[in-house]
């Protein structure tokens, strides 16, 4: 039997994911990071990608896109405290194309009366969102 360690995927809405993982790997604020069973613990912000956790007896990783947040890990446990946190499979590149051709729109109407930063912030978590969409779909 493989050496596990627990992994816990939370956002503010709902529990996205728990169990016990062989790996997991994800977007860390100066790098991807990742852990295995027996890491040492830290605490440190993640950036918005993928979590890939790869589950004993699979050969296929489970995907989950956050939009940052905070890790904490645990020799025996990995705690993902998401912003947001979207399943892989539940992804869709139409929805996440035309939040950001909308955000786009909106940066560029100068005479709406919109938040730059926040426009701007959308867009960075749409590319973000983009990305994993890709990166899934090359490994299926």
């Amino acid at each position: 039997m493989a050496k596990t360690i627990q992994v816990e995927v939370v956002s503010a809405e709902e529990q996205i994911f728990s169990g016990a993982a062989e790996f997991v790997a994800l977007p860390a604020e100066l790098g991807e990071i990742g852990v295995l069973p027996g890491h040492t613990p830290l605490i440190t912000r993640i950036k918005p990608g993928t979590v890939r956790i790869k589950l004993p007896e699979e050969t296929e990783q489970n995907y989950v896109f956050v939009a940052g947040g905070i890790l904490e890990v645990q020799p025996n446990k990995v705690t993902v405290l998401a912003d947001t946190a979207i399943r892989g499979r539940d992804l869709d590149e139409a929805k996440v194309q035309e939040a950001k051709k909308q955000a786009e729109e909106a940066l560029g109407n100068r005479e709406s009366a919109i938040d730059y930063a926040k426009a701007q912030a959308e867009i960075a978590l749409m590319v973000a969102q983009l990305a994993a969409i890709r990166k899934l779909r090359e490994r299926r």
